[in-house]
């Protein structure tokens, strides 16, 4: 992996701009006054039409040849889509990396909240970002789906606080280095790259072990699969379940949303932000 100081890249060029994470990035990458590009294989779509919106410049296949950046970032997909594009950005010699590593570069310099667990993240993720702005945290935040409140994939903050997505696929979240972890829950998924239920817990294992000790992981320590996970923590570990019955009335209903406002709670308690300011946020909360 490039050893690639972010503050020195003037220009990035996005392969795959269209995804919904890559997008997120290319936004954030504009927000902190670098140049902006993108590859995509369709020509308009929510998340392209945004990136148009915000005046980022978004090229297709067609005749297309690669311009000069000071660094190339790719979606996954392209690594089948378009391997010869690739290809040519390595040519270049400068930094080629995945959206997650530049993902992982570009939150450094955040305290991150990172959400991570096979399901509810990106509720859990859209929950904490509304619940930290309504208490003027004033995060950054990255999430896998275009959020209601701020009709976007991303929202810039101006503070050491990023909230974001943590993806488990493939190991991409292992590029944080959180100050708070969020496990919403542990079960054996993509069984196309773990080999089972065990290498999934070593993955969360891991991002436990990356997980800084002043800081602390929010989980249910006794759901199934979870135990493992935890055994060499050295973060305090905060039990979001005890929450669910503090909860105000949700907008978006089930008990899954339950366990997400749950989660989101439990990171504004680790804040010390009020009870009363984190219930109106999560009964405010309309969804993603």
């Amino acid at each position: 992996k490039m050893n690639t100081n972010i503050s020195t890249i003037k220009k990035i060029f996005f392969i795959g701009i269209g995804g919904i994470g890559i997008s997120a990035l290319a936004k954030f990458a504009k927000a902190q006054g670098k140049e902006v590009a993108g590859l995509n294989d369709e020509a308009s779509g929510t998340t392209i039409d945004a990136l148009k919106a915000e005046g980022i410049s978004v090229v297709f296949l067609d005749g297309f040849s690669l311009p000069d950046a000071d660094m190339y970032v790719y979606s996954d997909a392209w690594l089948y889509r378009g391997p010869e594009i690739l290809e040519a950005a390595k040519q270049t010699g400068k930094p080629v990396l995945s959206y997650f590593d530049a993902l992982g570069l570009f939150a450094e310099k955040y305290k991150v909240i990172a959400i991570a667990g096979v399901h509810g993240k990106t509720t859990t993720t859209a929950m904490t970002g509304e619940v930290l702005m309504h208490a003027d945290f004033d995060p950054t935040i990255v999430v896998g789906s275009f959020v209601k409140k701020f009709g976007s994939n991303f929202h810039l903050g101006n503070s050491e606080w990023l909230v974001v997505e943590a993806d488990e696929y493939m190991r991409h979240f292992l590029v944080f280095k959180p100050f708070i972890t969020v496990i919403t829950n542990i079960e054996a998924d993509h069984l196309d790259y773990y080999k089972d239920l065990a290498d999934v817990q070593d993955a969360f294992k891991t991002l436990v072990a990356q997980t800084d000790p002043a800081g602390c992981i929010i989980c249910d320590p006794n759901a199934p699969n979870m135990k493992e996970v935890l055994a060499d923590a050295k973060a305090t570990i905060v039990d979001y379940h005890a929450l669910v019955e503090t909860l105000p009335k949700l907008s978006v209903p089930g008990e899954h949303n339950r366990l997400d406002a749950a989660c989101a709670k439990a990171v504004a308690n680790v804040l010390s932000i009020s009870e009363d300011e984190s219930n109106e946020a999560l009964e405010a909360f309309e969804g993603t």
